[in-house]
């Protein structure tokens, strides 16, 4: 009798989650484990505003899944571009370029997010996304490509649409960005002689009446009196009218003369979700508190991609898309996963959320932990430390530490590796999100395979 397959989508926390539980809890020759993902890596994103800032190395947050001890899951190198609920495939576009099929006995869907885009002129085409490790990579290149080119300009109008920054998001992400990148141009000064300090602005502005407002009106204040003290202007109520290559329109009637255009304004679930037919709220598969898809079977689905109701908050509350829900998740999927192949009951996903950290480089930071109010020194101590002890492997924990006390003695070379100066790098160039099939893609699709190998 062949072994029941278990497809698990997507390397990010409660996909490398789920798999790390399935290979500790099965027997050998109970299952096979295949994972998908385009990168044989986890990436630890909450520091990848550390890695556009140049604190910390893109290695150190891309922690390797080859490390397993176990090795018994097999990698696809590729991305989940759709999946057949009837027939059980899922369709994998490889790093190649190849279509091929995945047949499944349980499918664990976890493919995460996406930048989330408007339809605002010149937005897709200018900005630039902090999604992934290669976008991080880019915009350090980018923002210091701007110091170096405004350093060697002899146009005024140039060097100041150089020296301006528009990061647009008020949320962890965004204000992270924005306060680390700053951190770096503020450092800069130094090392160019010629910049005129008072050309040097950051922007950072969001469409919400409130900066973070999941920190509570308090620690909101503390974070922005922050950053208007390092000189960072913060806009609430504001977004972005039109972008374009030198220049950016607010909602408000300002043009800003701009090359840098930072988007985080929210992200939404994988395009994955929507290959095939199902209930989504806010972008979402509606799953029971269990992770299972109704009316699939075999399907789970959890993280970005999974409105898991929060049964702590009760009502119609669903679970935020964190790092620490997701990776609290993967691990209670890959039990219910389990307990479906042995005829056992499912149990419903609970978690008290413990808290919340945002980083805003140096000494500066504001931490929530099990509703504790923090901020300077001891809040940046919580944040790093969660932030360290939630990394997979000692290898990273090692890479991040010395990486974190390398930087605060010896500070930043301000080194750019050219890094697709040459190319364009917009957010589909970064995110893929144009590579998806439709529903009736993925049935045709499929119907064509069985029908050629039958």
């Amino acid at each position: 009798m062949a072994r029941p397959r278990i497809l698990v989508v997507g390397a990010g926390f409660a996909g490398v989650e789920c798999v790390m539980r399935l290979e500790r809890k099965l027997a050998p020759g109970e299952a096979d484990i295949t994972l998908v993902t385009p990168y044989s890596y986890q990436l630890y994103m909450p520091l990848l505003p550390q890695v556009a800032a140049g604190v910390l190395t893109p290695q150190c947050i891309a922690v390797s899944l080859r490390r397993s001890g176990k090795h018994r899951t097999r990698i696809i190198p590729g991305g989940a571009v759709g999946v057949d609920l009837k027939a059980k495939i899922c369709v994998i576009r490889t790093i190649t370029g190849e279509i091929v099929d995945e047949p499944y006995d349980r499918i664990v869907l976890a493919p995460g997010s996406v930048t989330r885009t408007f339809d605002i002129p010149g937005l897709n085409e200018h900005a630039r996304g902090l999604k992934t490790l290669a976008e991080a990579a880019y915009i350090r290149d980018h923002v210091i490509a701007q110091l170096d080119i405004a350093d060697a300009s002899h146009d005024e109008d140039e060097r100041v649409s150089r020296l301006q920054f528009v990061v647009v998001g008020g949320g962890y992400a965004g204000t992270e960005t924005a306060a680390s990148l700053q951190r770096v141009t503020t450092n800069a000064l130094k090392r160019y002689p010629r910049l005129d300090p008072r050309q040097i602005k950051w922007h950072l502005i969001d469409i919400a009446p409130k900066l973070m407002p999941e920190l509570g009106d308090k620690l909101g204040a503390v974070a922005l009196g922050i950053l208007r003290r390092r000189g960072i202007e913060v806009s609430l109520g504001v977004s972005i009218a039109e972008a374009g290559a030198d220049k950016v329109t607010f909602t408000d009637g300002r043009v800003i003369p701009c090359r840098t255009l930072i988007w985080t304004a929210g992200v939404v679930a994988s395009p994955l979700v929507h290959t095939f037919d199902a209930e989504t709220v806010h972008g979402r598969l509606v799953v029971g508190a269990d992770m299972v898809l109704p009316g699939a079977d075999g399907v789970f689905a959890l993280g970005d991609a999974g409105a898991v109701p929060d049964l702590e908050k009760g009502g119609d509350a669903v679970c935020p898309p964190t790092a620490q829900h997701a990776m609290r998740q993967g691990r209670t999927v890959a039990d219910n996963v389990i307990a479906t192949l042995r005829d056992q009951p499912t149990r419903p996903y609970e978690h008290r959320d413990l808290g919340l950290v945002v980083d805003l480089g140096g000494r500066d930071a504001v931490s929530r932990p099990l509703g504790v109010e923090l901020h300077g020194v001891p809040a940046q101590a919580v944040a790093r430390g969660y932030h360290w002890s939630a990394l997979r492997t000692n290898v990273a924990k090692t890479r991040v530490l010395t990486n974190w006390i390398l930087n605060a003695v010896a500070g930043d070379d301000f080194v750019r590796m050219g890094f697709q100066s040459q190319q364009p790098a917009t957010l589909r160039d970064f995110e893929y999100t144009d590579t998806y099939l439709t529903p009736e893609e993925v049935r045709e699709h499929t119907a064509t395979m069985r029908a050629i190998r039958s």
